[in-house]
């Protein structure tokens, strides 16, 4: 169902900016880059800033073990797993996964009993192949049987256009792959879901584990990030390299209350993803701008409901609600509500029922959830009843 709201029509307790009926159409910001896969969006206001062939699919690359990570937050949010749980290094594990032919290591030894936050670093922070394949057999006992669980998280958050056949990324001839627009889905769940341990684990600059060879040193490695330090809010996510794939990267940003998501891949070299990454963000801050349209709390309309002790319910934005334009642009704006309607009772307050969607010329369209203001039980008999004999007679 869709109720519309003209820029006008919205009432002027709600809107926190005043748009000119005369604005001018602005043009979305013009960028340009080699990467041959590209997508950015801004989570505050839902708009898409750029896209480049988003539905391509392609291998992923370490960028996979997003979804490890992902998969392993969800379990530790639902009483599934615990961070000072610990898993032992199997001899089988070891022997596949060191030395250069293994790819990035975390640089674990055999026997040795790891716990999973340790582990989760040396995903996150290290891009280690070994933490990947020894958390996902310490949590399903063999990598196959947490790949299923993988597959299970990217089916209900959405990802219709991506499949993992390993824990992390390796190649597998074809079996893994992602689109950016989904590798954008999933870095957004993982910010919006899980941000105690998203800030724990993603934006941790350096992490030590293992010993030399010799003199048995500590080794630490870096985050391989290129925006930690370079770019002002910068949190996340992670990067990717093979041959196949490329340099790939899916990073996210936060400024003035903005949050920004991006992804890059098939770039040519270690300094390219870097420099392209930077240069990328910087763009989404700096060409565009947030102007606020709702204030929190404030109800923007309402959805009818049925078979519920109410007949309608408001709609509350959760939060303040922000709609992306040109920096330095007033554009016109009109929105509308949209839902799956009537809204089936029951439901509670603050359940998302509704989205408010945005619309400037020229523009891409904005989306913006809207929460129920009031928990709406179900109907009693008589109302019911009555429900079903005003359906029969129209």
């Amino acid at each position: 169902m869709t109720k519309l709201l003209s820029a006008l029509a919205i009432p002027a307790a709600l809107v926190a900016v005043a748009y000119p009926v005369a604005a001018q159409a602005p043009q979305a910001p013009r960028f340009d880059t080699p990467a041959p896969v590209a997508f950015m969006e801004d989570l505050s206001s839902g708009a898409v800033l750029f896209e480049k062939d988003a539905d391509r699919r392609m291998p992923p690359a370490s960028m996979a073990k997003m979804m490890t990570v992902y998969t392993a937050f969800q379990m530790i949010k639902n009483g599934d797993l615990r961070l000072d749980t610990e898993f032992e290094v199997r001899p089988e594990t070891w022997q596949r996964w060191h030395g250069p032919q293994a790819g990035s290591t975390m640089f674990l030894s055999v026997g040795e009993r790891v716990s999973v936050a340790n582990l989760l670093y040396g995903i996150v922070v290290l891009s280690g192949n070994d933490a990947c394949v020894v958390l996902a057999e310490g949590i399903s006992g063999t990598e196959s049987a947490f790949v299923d669980r993988m597959n299970d998280q990217a089916k209900k958050l959405g990802l219709t256009n991506s499949h993992f056949g390993t824990s992390n990324g390796w190649p597998d001839n074809g079996v893994t792959y992602v689109t950016a627009r989904d590798l954008a889905k999933l870095a957004a769940a993982t910010i919006e879901q899980h941000p105690r341990l998203y800030k724990q684990f993603y934006s941790r600059r350096d992490f030590t584990w293992g010993k030399t060879l010799g003199s048995g040193a500590d080794i630490t490695q870096a985050n391989r990030d290129p925006l930690l330090g370079r770019v002002a809010g910068a949190d996340g996510l992670k990067t990717g390299h093979t041959e196949e794939a490329g340099y790939g990267f899916t990073g996210s940003a936060e400024q003035g209350g903005r949050r920004l998501v991006m992804v890059l891949a098939g770039l040519t070299s270690f300094n390219q993803r870097a420099a392209e990454s930077v240069r990328f963000m910087e763009w989404g801050f700096r060409a565009w701008q947030a102007k606020p349209v709702v204030k929190a709390g404030r109800t923007v309309g309402q959805a009818d409901v049925q078979l519920g002790n109410a007949a309608s319910v408001d709609l509350v934005a959760a939060k303040d609600l922000k709609v992306s334009v040109p920096s330095g642009s007033m554009p016109q704006l009109s929105g509308k509500i949209v839902y799956q309607g009537p809204v089936k009772a029951p439901f509670k307050k603050g359940d998302h029922v509704a989205d408010l969607v945005v619309s400037a010329p020229g523009l891409p369209q904005q989306t913006m959830p809207l929460v129920a203001g009031a928990d709406v039980g179900e109907a009693g008999f008589f109302r019911r009843a009555w429900h079903g004999l005003t359906s029969l007679f129209g």
